[in-house]
């Protein structure tokens, strides 16, 4: 997947929050980051739904994952 560099403006403490579960994870903090908007776009959904149905069609398994984001956001 290609990466784009970018830069942002975060609140200090969400940072620190950031950087410290990046290492408690062995992580990079750009991981921490792609994590935290996968999670609000849906996307880790998604991916899990295609790593454990690779013969799912990706338009339905991307139909599937916005209802099952769209159903979580109601409750």
């Amino acid at each position: 997947m290609a990466k784009a560099k970018t830069t942002i403006y975060v609140d200090e403490d969400l940072l620190r929050g950031a950087r410290v579960y990046a290492a408690r994870k062995d992580m990079k903090d750009s991981e921490v980051f792609e994590l935290a908007l996968r999670r609000i776009l849906g996307r880790d959904v998604l991916d899990d739904i295609w790593a454990r149905n690779s013969g799912v069609d990706p338009d339905m398994a991307e139909q599937v994952a916005y209802e099952e984001l769209r159903a979580s956001r109601r409750r």
